[in-house]
């Protein structure tokens, strides 16, 4: 059974494009660099150098999701680079911050950057969208996954699928394959990413018939270090299976609580919480039989060279944060080369031409066959996969 979900273009972007190209750069705002090193650069080659910028949280208490996209960008600059375009890399630190991350945008303007791949969160990556859009500075987002950030811009999209992309496709998945169980829905309430994901499995599950005995468990930013008052409920309630939309970080507090109360729930999980057998100071072992829905494996066969490659560059085993941030790249180096852009290019006049060929590029990614509808929303498959011995194995 296939899983893609379908979207219907709510506006006709080839017309926005259209409309806006040769009308230039509004209203750039100019910043001050942090003086970060670059990320990564390919060797040089016989085509001009172009500008990527990436933005994350490279410290505090996300960097591990920042720092995976950009390890991801600059390993993609390096394979993707040609002969027509030399990719040079620069990231920026947000912390995960919104207003810090349109000031590292405006930092990489400074610096020349003619393409964003970033934000890395969904938070500032929706702060930035609305800057990027109209100073006509193309972006695509790795890992952001909140419908508004590409809403009503005809320059930006997305790598990682919607929050309610995932959400339904959870529920349909575990209608299918799990009926009976009895799901307590897990999440952080000041997060756009879980809420939406949240919103949307609940109102699939009730749809699919599914017994939700609870829909209410729920953390904050601040609180995400305890979660025995939220076990305890979904244990009062009888649940059989927590869906958690959480990130890996939090997953490994609420693998670890369970554990030393005795709860033997099943977890079942997104995207975000791809990375959970690389948490510090995590016992993996209590992450067997985690189920989770994304569409990148570092244990499939077909991503060995990409793990490999980013092993042999980081020292680490990639996530899906990677794996996206590296097809974030390749699909810019496709729409580039479809559009013809000199590698010189300003970047309000790259944009045009590059989000116009974006509505036609397919690729095959290591997170699937990717495709981009009018919304620039991803169109891929997600796939279910459950922890098998420290391994993804297809659920």
């Amino acid at each position: 059974m296939s899983y893609q979900n379908a979207f219907n273009p709510a506006m006709d972007r080839r017309s926005l494009i259209a409309g806006v190209a040769g009308l230039g750069a509004a209203g750039i705002l100019a910043g001050c660099s942090n003086g970060d090193a670059p990320a990564g650069s390919a060797p040089a080659g016989e085509g001009g150098s172009f500008k990527i910028g990436t933005i994350g949280p490279l410290t505090g208490d996300n960097a591990s999701y920042g720092t995976s996209v950009s390890n991801g960008v600059a390993l993609g600059a390096k394979d993707f680079s040609s002969d027509a375009y030399t990719f040079e890399v620069k990231a920026e630190d947000d912390v995960a911050d919104p207003e810090t991350s349109v000031n590292a945008f405006n930092a990489l303007l400074d610096w020349g950057m003619q393409a964003l791949v970033g934000p890395t969160t969904t938070g500032a990556s929706v702060a930035v969208a609305a800057e990027a859009n109209g100073a006509r500075v193309f972006m695509i987002t790795p890992s952001a996954s909140s419908e508004d950030v590409t809403a009503d811009k005809d320059c930006v999209f997305q790598v990682c699928f919607t929050d309610p992309n995932q959400g339904v496709n959870a529920a349909k998945f575990l209608a299918e394959k799990y009926p009976d169980e009895k799901i307590a829905v897990f999440y952080r309430n000041d997060d756009a990413y879980s809420q939406g994901i949240a919103a949307a499995f609940t109102a699939q599950a009730a749809e699919s018939k599914l017994q939700v005995v609870a829909d209410n468990l729920t953390f904050t930013e601040d609180t995400q270090t305890d979660f025995k008052v939220q076990l305890t409920k979904a244990m009062d309630a009888g649940a059989t299976m927590l869906f958690a939309p959480i990130y890996y970080t939090p997953a490994s507090v609420l693998l670890t609580q369970a554990s030393e109360m005795a709860y033997g729930v099943k977890v079942f999980g997104c995207d975000g919480m791809d990375g959970i057998l690389g948490v510090e100071n995590f016992d993996t072992a209590l992450a067997e039989g985690v189920m989770l829905l994304t569409p990148f494996s570092a244990d499939d066969e077909k991503n060995a060279d990409f793990v490999k490659a980013y092993q042999d560059a980081y020292g680490e085993v990639p996530d899906q944060f990677a794996a996206d941030a590296y097809d974030g790249v390749h699909a810019l180096a496709e729409a580039l080369k479809a559009a013809g852009v000199a590698a010189d290019a300003p970047a309000e006049e790259a944009c045009d031409a590059i989000a116009e060929a974006m509505l036609d590029v397919h690729i095959e990614g290591l997170t699937g066959k990717l495709s981009w509808n009018e919304q620039g929303q991803v169109q891929k498959e997600p796939a279910a996969y459950v922890i098998k011995d420290g391994k993804y194995v297809a659920a």
